[in-house]
């Protein structure tokens, strides 16, 4: 009887440690593969079951969270929800997550491991820390004057600080409220669908995620691989530039907007905008050097990420010689980001050197502790020095008494350069009107901004688009909010 006693209680034991092994395997072994079933709603239920982390801006929260009673328990605010969507994007319950709420999601939502005050704990007890904070490098003020002078119509506008890359303004137009998608209900469905049918597109990020020609203001580059390359070395001597400029190769006759442009020096060109002595400049240059410094400046960077993903701005290098020339002048399949035009702007701004651009300045947990912090990148070296400081000289010339005398701010010493790009069929689509700038303060020891504006559609008449006509009063306003004490 002993016998089978030890003999049960041992098959007993056995049971106890099979059933353990298995609560193991499940809990631990295959918890991943269950925590990713779409079946198991516990992950989004506990998601929602506590307030999103926010996002600041300026000191103060653009977001927020309101609690619905609901088993998804609490849904995303926003705070002037048009005025950030390009920064902040949007966080749905049946949509998913954008922009900011999208790459800043471990911090905001609670489940970055560097939130919780003992990791390995919050590990075994599979607790979720408080949602962070996410501390943005925008300028209030900055950014509503970008999108206040917009008011409404397509286009973007994007502004840097030059000696850090912190990005000052975002802004998109026309924009969206994201909160009108923060719940799952039909209310949301409704915003979805109507958002995305809305030919206007508000929900496309014009910043950073739409390329455009450049048009002139591409000549910046231009006249950078010019002059690095010596193929201009004063900028006041003639540069043998004919006027109208056969393109090489070909029967194609380049023209200019205005006369003056035979054999313009670059001061005068780039004052007023020469097609034709750029182009020539830049089959001069060639398409190596003219790739490469292109490349310099950000032009075709597929990686670029502050810290959500901007669209790559291209420059063709396999292109002729008299594509080469049109590419050069910002046209044929040159494109550009706004952001990466406000790049340009700061690199000029900032004696050739150019800071990568980002957005947060640093996560926190909820008592206010720091996360993580960015900083200033490594600079890269786009340009001479020497190049750098003639840019600057022929930049503020357009401001001064070339065309973009509109962008001109009291007190300060403002460059710039205006762009009025063709596209369409046959150049038939409504020009887009650009300018980039950069501005330093009398008081002040180096530029604090560089701005880029794009204008995509207008009211006015086609023929009175211009970039120093509606683009340049845009940067005016947001230079003017960030050199203002």
């Amino acid at each position: 009887m002993t016998r089978h006693i030890r003999y049960a209680a041992f098959f007993c034991v056995l049971l106890l440690a099979a059933l353990l092994v298995n609560a193991a395997r499940v809990q631990v072994v295959q918890s991943p593969a269950y925590d990713d079933n779409p079946a198991n709603r516990r992950a989004t239920i506990a998601r929602y079951g506590q307030p999103r982390g926010n996002i600041v801006v300026g000191g103060r929260p653009v977001t927020g969270s309101r609690d619905s009673g609901e088993q998804l328990r609490f849904e995303r605010t926003y705070v002037d929800g048009p005025l950030y969507a390009p920064v902040t994007g949007f966080a749905s319950q049946e949509y998913g997550r954008t922009l900011l709420e999208a790459t800043e999601d471990g911090v905001l939502a609670g489940t970055d491991p560097l939130l919780a005050p003992l990791p390995l704990l919050s590990d075994l007890t599979r607790a979720r820390a408080a949602g962070g904070d996410v501390e943005t490098t925008l300028d209030r003020e900055a950014q509503r004057a970008a999108y206040e002078g917009l008011e409404g119509r397509k286009g973007a506008v994007a502004a840097v600080d030059p000696a850090t890359g912190r990005v000052l303004a975002l802004v998109s137009s026309p924009s969206y409220d994201p909160g009108e998608l923060s719940g799952n209900g039909a209310a949301a469905a409704r915003a979805w669908a109507r958002l995305n049918a809305d030919p206007d597109k508000p929900m496309l990020n014009r910043a950073v995620r739409q390329t455009y020609p450049p048009g002139s203001t591409f000549k910046v580059v231009t006249a950078a691989a010019a002059l690095d390359a010596g193929v201009v070395r004063n900028l006041d001597a003639r540069t043998r530039s004919p006027a109208p400029y056969r393109l090489p190769g070909t029967t194609t006759r380049l023209d200019n907007e205005g006369d003056g442009c035979r054999d313009a020096p670059l001061r005068e060109a780039f004052q007023w905008s020469c097609n034709t002595v750029f182009a020539k400049l830049g089959v001069d240059v060639g398409v190596a050097r003219m790739g490469a410094t292109a490349k310099a400046f950000g032009f075709n960077d597929a990686g670029l990420r502050i810290p959500f993903a901007v669209a790559p701005s291209t420059f063709d290098t396999t292109v002729d010689r008299a594509q080469l020339a049109l590419s050069s002048i910002g046209q044929y399949n040159t494109r550009a980001t706004p952001l990466q035009m406000a790049m340009v702007a700061a690199a000029v701004a900032n004696g050739g050197q150019l800071r990568m651009p980002y957005l947060v300045e640093r996560t926190t947990r909820r008592g206010g502790s720091t996360v993580a912090a960015a900083g200033p990148r490594p600079p890269r070296q786009v340009m001479q020095p020497s190049t750098a400081r003639k840019l600057r000289q022929l930049m503020e010339d357009v401001v001064r008494e070339g065309t973009g005398r509109k962008a001109a701010v009291p007190g300060a010493t403002v460059g710039g350069k205006t762009g009025t790009a063709q596209h369409g069929l046959g150049n038939s689509g409504v020009p887009y009107a650009w300018f980039v700038s950069w501005a330093q303060a009398d008081r002040d020891m180096q530029p604090e901004v560089a701005v880029a504006v794009v204008v995509e559609d207008a009211s006015a008449d086609r023929g009175d688009i211009t970039g120093g006509g509606m683009a340049a009063p845009i940067a005016r306003a947001v230079m003017e909010a960030v050199l203002d004490p």
